[in-house]
């Protein structure tokens, strides 16, 4: 019997490219491929790749730059680009960069196998389509392998808010949402591998609206209620969100649902109201706060999470400020914060830019106030009692880490428990982004 080929998976930008990266080694696992950590091992290369960050496809190319001499050494290596940088550039790659045998999009992976055939008959493959078969279900009969007891599972894909910063509606296309039974029956063969919390994933995941039973359409909290049904799945999380779908059901759930986790990513970018409709994000500053003051009336100790981007197009300093103003009334207790870059295509491509020096000033200072806010909710925790999820052995002797209800790690000796354990742990100490804990 043959060896299996070894393919090299290296994964940038979100959560949702990790889970697709996990399906892709999936999909070529039935094609005889097994993964390897390193590069140097492998028959089969692939980049999976993010457009939301500043210069990506110039990382691309970098990146696949450093691959030329392993190319002159073995000839019949592979060498693949995926994800959204592949969607959007796809026939610019395979010009620009030779060594490059295909490209595909991130809703055409499902035929990598084909398309790596196709390699190794001397052709190059390219896949950026749409179409209209659904992936997923084309990549049933996932490994039965044990894994790691925190996983992500996508459920919602695509945008259609068009904001006027982003690439996702060109590169993602439309908003799709899976069936729910799919979803609960990936969900169920997960936890039979030892998964204990699931983090569903979406562009826009709280616009989810998959057919459910007897034909009607379910909404996110409606997906929730039915997750929290199956034996063994512990703890529910859900990324990324849009004020404009947070809907009453689901701010109920985050109330009224145990396995619900009390953190939620709920993205304002700007809290200038001038900003605000530049940025086609059809909600105000106001509105969002409102929205935020009913979340918390569900469930008061929900740690809250952001994005933040200064320096778009026409921001001044007042709209900064007012930006400030909005981190200080809320209390973020974590946040991702961006300076704008343009992305080709999307509508603030055309618009004058902010001077970068005052840009790059006015992120300092964003930075600096979440940095203050995140301490200060991190040093509450001391003290406090969590549970935390256990995900892997730490540096020392008997130490563990895992995830708090919070999504705060936190390290801890747990002599007598093992990974997928859940813990009971007073918090001891506020470390720079984790925290340390005793078991109770």
């Amino acid at each position: 019997m043959a060896d299996p080929k070894k393919l090299f998976i290296k994964t940038y930008g979100c959560q949702m490219n990790v889970y697709d990266s996990e399906r892709m080694a999936e999909a070529m696992g039935g094609a005889g491929y097994e993964t390897t950590d390193s590069p140097d091992d492998a028959d089969m290369i692939l980049l999976n790749t993010c457009h939301i960050r500043e210069k990506a496809a110039e990382k691309v190319y970098s990146e696949l730059g450093r691959f030329k001499g392993l190319k002159a050494e073995k000839p019949d290596l592979k060498i693949g680009v995926a994800g959204c940088v592949a969607q959007a550039e796809g026939e610019e790659i395979m010009r620009r960069q030779p060594l490059v045998d295909l490209v595909v999009g991130p809703q055409a992976y499902h035929r990598l196998p084909e398309m790596e055939e196709k390699t190794r008959q001397g052709a190059k493959a390219l896949d950026t389509d749409f179409p209209e078969e659904d992936k997923f279900e084309k990549l049933k009969g996932r490994s039965k392998a044990k894994r790691a007891p925190a996983a992500f599972l996508t459920v919602q894909e695509g945008c259609d808010k068009f904001c006027a910063f982003c690439v996702v509606p060109y590169t993602r296309g439309a908003e799709v949402s899976r069936p729910a039974e799919r979803v609960l029956s990936e969900a169920r063969e997960l936890v039979d591998r030892g998964v204990r919390e699931i983090t569903l994933l979406g562009q826009n995941v709280n616009a989810y609206h998959g057919a459910g039973e007897n034909g009607g359409t379910w909404s996110l909290a409606d997906l929730i209620w039915k997750l929290n049904e199956i034996d063994g799945l512990e703890r529910i999380r859900f990324t990324t969100s849009h004020p404009n779908d947070m809907q009453d059901d689901l701010i109920a759930a985050h109330g009224e649902c145990a396995k619900l986790m009390p953190y939620l990513h709920l993205p304002v970018q700007s809290g200038s109201d001038k900003i605000l409709k530049r940025m086609n994000r059809s909600h105000t500053a106001e509105s969002y706060l409102r929205l935020i003051e009913r979340i918390r009336a569900a469930r008061p100790d929900l740690l809250l999470s952001g994005d933040f981007i200064v320096g778009f197009p026409e921001e001044t300093e007042e709209d900064f400020q007012a930006t400030m103003d909005l981190i200080r009334e809320v209390k973020y207790g974590q946040a991702y914060s961006f300076k704008y870059s343009t992305r080709p295509g999307t509508p603030a491509a055309e618009r004058p830019l902010v001077d970068d020096a005052e840009a790059s000033d006015r992120l300092q200072r964003l930075q600096a106030l979440l940095s203050e806010q995140q301490r200060d909710v991190q040093n509450g925790m001391v003290g406090r009692e969590v549970s935390v999820l256990l995900e892997r052995e730490g540096r020392e002797a008997g130490q563990m880490v895992g995830k708090s209800e919070y999504l705060h790690s936190v390290h801890l000796q747990a002599n007598g428990h093992q990974i997928g354990d859940i813990v009971r742990v007073k918090i001891t100490q506020s470390m720079a982004n984790s925290l340390t804990g005793a078991l109770i």
